[in-house]
């Protein structure tokens, strides 16, 4: 009995690794999204997570929310000193989320400054 039980709890480690490695390795897709950053946060109650959101419209109509992982150090600090600010966006969507890597299914890994396409000279 204590086999079968080994087993079966085995089995399904295994299965959550084969899963998690699916989800941490492999994108869905990769791109990039312009926008005014209009919010960024650290947030959540057992495990924090960075969040954000930018929107792609005029009237605020288009907003991409998107997370970022703890060890982007470098991304966090360049969206904190460009809130408010037309930025640039390097993606990676991923199939799905783990509530401790964030909210939405959408990881930032680079993140420049940019010109609004709506208030050019």
């Amino acid at each position: 009995m204590k086999r079968i039980l080994g087993y079966i709890l085995g089995g399904i480690l295994i299965l959550f690794l084969v899963y998690f490695a699916f989800i941490y390795f492999i994108p869905y897709s990769e791109g990039t999204r312009s926008g005014e950053l209009i919010k960024f946060s650290k947030k959540g109650v057992v495990s924090k997570t960075w969040e954000g959101e930018i929107s792609q419209g005029i009237s605020g109509a288009q907003i991409f929310q998107f997370s970022v992982m703890d060890k982007e150090n470098e991304v966090i600090e360049k969206l904190q000193e460009f809130e408010g600010n037309y930025v640039k966006l390097t993606y990676i969507e991923r199939y799905d989320t783990f509530f401790f890597w964030g909210d939405t299914k959408y990881f930032i890994t680079a993140v420049e400054k940019s010109e609004s396409p709506h208030f050019r000279n």
